[in-house]
């Protein structure tokens, strides 16, 4: 990270990591998200960013551990769930996937998940 980085803002990052990703750049993407997430830690699209990032280039418990983090801040939402569900899928976690699942499923028909209960499936 040169001065120049030093001076970003978490959006700017994001920006930049979300052009490494149409290029195809997914290590220097989740790097760019990580950083996000250092600076911001309550930048929901960044750790929701990170743990895709993540996945795609196979490292899934580190995926999880990002989508679970994107839960605890936003539990109502259901892209955060069936991402969530989908990093377990990856990790061979089928019971945590169809719990995340059918967590994504009651937000599906507007149903709420109650923000105090536990944010793990």
């Amino acid at each position: 990270m040169d001065d120049q980085d030093a001076r970003l803002s978490p959006e700017e990052i994001f920006d930049e990591a979300t052009a490494d990703i149409a290029l195809g750049e997914l290590e220097a993407a989740a790097e760019k998200y990580r950083r996000c997430v250092e600076m911001q830690a309550d930048y929901f699209d960044a750790w929701h960013a990170l743990g895709m990032a993540l996945m795609k280039i196979g490292r899934y418990s580190e995926a999880i551990e990002a989508g679970l983090r994107s839960i605890e801040l936003r539990p109502n939402d259901q892209l955060a769930w069936s991402s969530l569900s989908l990093f377990y899928v990856r990790n061979q976690q089928i019971k945590e996937a169809e719990a995340a699942g059918a967590k994504a499923r009651i937000l599906s028909w507007g149903g709420k998940i109650k923000k105090d209960s536990s944010s793990h499936p």
